[in-house]
């Protein structure tokens, strides 16, 4: 288990309802799964955990940012080939 794994507590959403301070406290130590009859509905984190996660208030890239980005991506060169008469314009009139 690596070392900024947290454990992930559950409880069912009968337990949820009864002792929601308990389920807070639970979720100070790592995120919190909600069951419905013992199959996983829900989580709860901290919201900075949530935050982290969702990496909130980074500039969004786009798919060419990421694949620019990846290692030994550079000198490929992709050319496709253009399909002459398989589309034709639209006629907007």
């Amino acid at each position: 288990m690596s070392a900024n794994r947290q454990p992930v507590a559950t409880f069912s959403s009968r337990e949820f309802a009864h002792d929601l301070a308990g389920v807070k406290r639970a979720a100070q130590e790592g995120p919190v799964f909600i069951t419905d009859r013992g199959r996983p509905t829900y989580a709860l984190m901290k919201i900075e955990d949530f935050r982290q996660l969702a990496n909130a208030g980074a500039p969004s890239r786009s798919l060419l940012d990421v694949m620019d980005s990846l290692p030994a991506t550079g000198g490929i060169e992709f050319e496709p080939p253009r399909l002459e008469g398989v589309v034709s314009g639209a006629d907007l009139n």
